[in-house]
């Protein structure tokens, strides 16, 4: 499991090449990644900016990663969120998951990012055509997330 909070931007390719080298037994690798729209409510978005808890929002995207490791058969995990000012087009997260086949990496991939987006203690401003505005989390994330309750 890979774990980082930073500012600089990450290379998709080399991201993906790092977590499964030297696995052989990787036969699918899934990942996602977030980028920073232009319109957002309606709104023309000129930046936003993303905040963290250091410490504490490490602990919890290692408490997620661990949460999909005991209920999928994964190889690993890689989560890279980025904090800091960014601009439209920037990437602002990725999550990837490797495994032996490509629906236990699916699955899992998309329950670290359905968990990110609520559980995580990250915080975001935008700044838009209206001024700044602190963003809430969205019913539907909360929605994609309560499913995996069920489960």
């Amino acid at each position: 499991m890979v774990i980082r909070i930073q500012e600089a931007d990450f290379d998709l390719g080399a991201e993906i090449k790092e977590i499964r080298k030297g696995d052989l037994q990787v036969g699918a690798v899934v990942s996602f990644v977030g980028t920073v729209r232009d319109l957002n409510d309606g709104s023309q978005l000129t930046s936003m900016t993303l905040e963290h808890y250091p410490g504490m929002t490490e602990k919890a995207l290692e408490e997620i990663a661990d949460q999909a490791k005991s209920r999928w058969d994964i190889r690993n995990t890689l989560i890279i969120h980025r904090i800091g000012p960014m601009l439209p087009e920037d990437q602002i997260v990725l999550v990837a998951v490797t495994s032996a086949h490509r629906r236990e990496a699916f699955a899992a991939c998309e329950f670290i990012m359905d968990y990110l987006k609520t559980a995580a203690p990250f915080w975001k401003k935008e700044v838009t055509s209206e001024g700044g505005r602190w963003v809430d989390a969205r019913v539907a994330d909360e929605v994609a997330m309560a499913r995996w309750n069920k489960s």
